[in-house]
């Protein structure tokens, strides 16, 4: 099968299980959005799996299904593109990490670390410049948009990071050929 037709299939494939996953969330304290949830899985290990270009293209679609899926009515347009399309995309950056599947245990678990924590800050950012710029007016009396902004979007990035992160630390160990399976062409794994 065509190489270009598999990869494709991986992007949709991932993409909508990072929909179902993000429909068991954990939505909680976060009126103005946000939640806990799983959806970033599918992202992180298409970026893990086929480099920057399908954690790029994952995240994108997640990010366009997700504003389909749950649409938001008078929102900014700009926010609503930093909140999900680019966000969702900005997490794709992840790819810059990634490793083959015979690199060392070290070699991977570094990989994952580094590409969870900075494809995630990716995300926090545009969460946070979202929120400073077009939610600002919901801080509490006397209390700093910018501050407000920070500490609503860690309080939902942080446990979804760490939730990622164990995942695929656990994921690296027992099955790098899925989670490193190929960043060119057809993967070895299915």
């Amino acid at each position: 099968m065509n190489s270009r037709v598999v990869f494709l299939a991986e992007v949709a494939i991932m993409s909508a299980l990072s929909i179902i996953l993000g429909l068991i969330s954990f939505r909680g304290l976060w009126a103005q959005g946000g939640s806990v949830s799983l959806e970033m899985i599918p992202i992180f290990l298409m970026a893990f799996r086929r480099g920057l270009k399908g954690g790029l293209l994952t995240g994108l679609v997640v990010g366009l299904l997700q504003l389909l899926l749950n649409p938001i009515a008078g929102a900014h347009p700009v926010s609503i593109l930093l909140d999900y399309p680019l966000a969702f995309m900005a997490a794709g950056f992840a790819g810059l990490f990634s490793v083959a599947p015979n690199a060392t245990t070290k070699q991977r678990t570094k990989s994952i670390v580094f590409g969870i924590i900075f494809g995630s800050l990716l995300r926090l950012v545009c969460h946070y410049i979202s929120g400073v710029v077009f939610f600002g007016s919901y801080a509490p009396d006397n209390m700093n948009p910018y501050i407000y902004s920070l500490l609503y979007n860690i309080s939902y990035m942080i446990p979804v990071a760490m939730i990622t992160l164990i995942t695929f630390l656990f994921l690296t160990n027992t099955a790098p050929k899925i989670l490193h399976g190929s960043n060119k062409g057809v993967s070895s794994a299915a």
